[in-house]
């Protein structure tokens, strides 16, 4: 009976496999093909162990085992962190098969010394072979060895589930019950069937899964699709060389292009009196020179050809030279029918996209403004701000700010927006003259993340995707506070976008030196104290110089506005 049952397993093993070998393909991570192997093996070891008859077959089979026992726990923890797309260093993985090693050359000094197992008896109960031991301190090098593949696996599972997002979520599942399962059975499977080893049971229901999983990693693998999609299309030549530039091999596109390429031999130095490769020669030793990647152009029969020289890698190591070759007639003929009519249609966009632009602003300036029409406590808000957060952003550059144009002009031009979402506040709140209630507050905050859906449905459809992201943070984060006290989302520190924490130190400044319904105009002198009281707190205590070199250029704004 034990026989049979370690006969199925290991029929049910071979059976796996040959499903493996179905879906295998050359990119898979060799640690899974490896598991499939040791398993086998595992699992002719375990049908001479329930058919042994003598102490002498035992401790033979048993050294047999312990291959299995020793690597594949190994094995399957770096094809986890594989699948987990987490690497480990050469030296670690090296330093690990070397103790695994260290383990099994002692099992392989069962019955001769005591290192391993210090005793072990043999008998037969009911026909069962039963071997009795007593373990030696390598072998709780080797339990110790088995749980630590086992930590690492589940926590290299759970940290790719809260973190990498571009792992499967359905594959880690997979893995994490296969650790459980190979856990129970590893400790605590003679504890549920005394007579029979459950480990093979976990081996088994291990290939299972890895079959499941590598029948899915085609889907999850775009880079080797994409690659194998490209050279199987055949609209792509490849030609690869050897650091010392012999010729290694090409594809029939390349030879189609090349024709010579035909009569180049594998492992030779290319010969310096053809023409081909005199031409290759010179685009890959100018390559080699100064590692520039820049398209190069080859014409022949009326086709422009776009050849790109690149390193050759092998995994992560370069091992040489590729030419890779697209033919570029079309789009080559079209660069040349846009540059004939190019300045005449540069002139025309250029006009046609300034009309826009405006109409965009325009368009953008006019919401605000109806918005704020709404709001009888925050007249001019809009422009005053504005124009503080342009302020602002001036000093910033100017203290040794690194802004990028663009990023200066999208915040400003963002500006306008920060209050959009007001309009969704009903007018018994917006128009209260006086303080709000806590009740009325809390409706009253609603603007910001209000504010952030509407700039998104504004702009979706918009081709600046900067603007569009910046626009949105403006809106929905310009209530935030450095400490986390502040709304929609308590968001603390570099958390908050940059634009949202100038957009908030204008914001109040400009609530603090205005007239509001419910208080009179506050001093410049009485903002600023309030307004340095908040760095570090409510603003950016980064900010604080840029807010500094800005304070006279902002009380003269508004001073001019009396």
């Amino acid at each position: 009976m034990v026989s049979m049952y370690y006969t199925v397993l290991f029929a049910l093993s071979l059976l796996l496999t040959f499903g493996y070998l179905y879906v295998w393909h050359k990119r898979f991570d060799i640690h899974i093909t490896l598991i499939y192997v040791l398993v086998v093996v595992s699992n002719v070891g375990y049908i001479l162990l329930g058919n042994v008859q003598t102490l002498q077959e035992a401790l033979i089979v048993t050294k047999f085992t312990y291959i299995g026992g020793s690597y594949l726990q190994l094995i399957l923890m770096l094809a986890v962190f594989g699948l987990c797309k987490i690497s480990l260093s050469r030296w670690i993985r090296m330093l690990l098969f070397a103790a695994s090693t260290v383990v099994y050359l002692g099992a392989l000094t069962i019955g001769s010394s005591p290192i391993f197992y210090k005793s072990v008896t043999f008998e037969l109960i009911n026909g069962y072979p039963v071997l009795h031991k007593v373990y030696g301190p390598l072998h709780t090098v080797f339990i110790v060895l088995v749980f630590l593949y086992f930590s690492a696996s589940i926590a290299a599972i759970v940290y790719s589930y809260r973190y990498k997002k571009q792992v499967s979520n359905r594959n880690l599942y997979l893995l994490f019950l296969t650790e459980v399962v190979a856990m129970i059975c590893f400790f605590g499977g003679r504890r549920i069937v005394p007579r029979i080893e459950l480990i093979p049971v976990a081996y088994d229901f291990a290939l299972a899964v890895y079959l499941v999983i590598s029948w899915r990693l085609s889907l999850y693998q775009i880079t080797d699709s994409a690659i194998d999609s490209l050279v199987q299309t055949g609209s792509t030549g490849f030609v690869s060389f050897d650091t010392s530039f012999r010729y290694l091999g090409s594809n029939q596109t390349a030879r189609n292009v090349f024709p010579q390429l035909n009569e180049f031999t594998v492992d030779k130095t290319m010969d310096p009196n053809d023409t081909t490769a005199q031409t290759m020669l010179s685009w890959l030793k100018s390559f080699s020179n100064d590692g520039d990647t820049e398209d190069l152009w080859y014409e022949k029969d009326e086709h422009t050809y776009r050849v790109t020289v690149q390193h050759l890698y092998s995994g992560k190591r370069r091992h040489g030279y590729q030419l890779v070759i697209a033919d570029d007639t079309k789009e080559q003929r079209y660069i040349k029918l846009l540059n004939t009519f190019n300045t005449d249609l540069q002139h025309e966009v250029e006009k046609k996209t300034e009309h826009i632009v405006e109409m965009h602003d325009n368009l953008i300036m006019s919401m605000a403004m109806m918005v704020e029409s709404r709001d009888n406590s925050t007249g001019g808000h809009i422009r005053r701000t504005s124009e503080g957060v342009r302020l602002l952003i001036d000093q910033m550059k100017a203290v040794g700010y690194d802004l990028s144009d663009s990023f200066c002009r999208n915040v400003i031009k963002a500006a306008p927006m920060h209050d959009l979402g007001k309009i969704a506040v009903d007018d018994a709140v917006l128009r209260k003259p006086g303080r709000f209630t806590p009740e009325e507050f809390e409706k009253m905050k609603a603007h910001s993340a209000e504010g952030a859906r509407i700039v998104h449905e504004i702009l979706k459809d918009t081709d600046d995707d900067e603007f569009k992201h910046i626009a949105e943070n403006v809106a929905h984060y310009h209530h935030e506070r450095w400490d986390g006290s502040g709304y929609p989302d308590g968001l603390a520190g570099q958390s908050i976008p940059l634009e949202a924490r100038i957009m908030a130190i204008a914001d109040v400044y400009d609530a603090l030196v205005s007239k509001r319904v419910y208080k009179e105009a506050m001093s410049f002198e009485r903002a600023d104290a309030i307004i340095m009281e908040g760095m570090g707190s409510q603003f950016d205590k980064a900010l604080e110089p840029a807010y500094l070199a800005a304070r006279p250029y902002l009380e003269s704004y508004y001073r001019n506005l009396e």
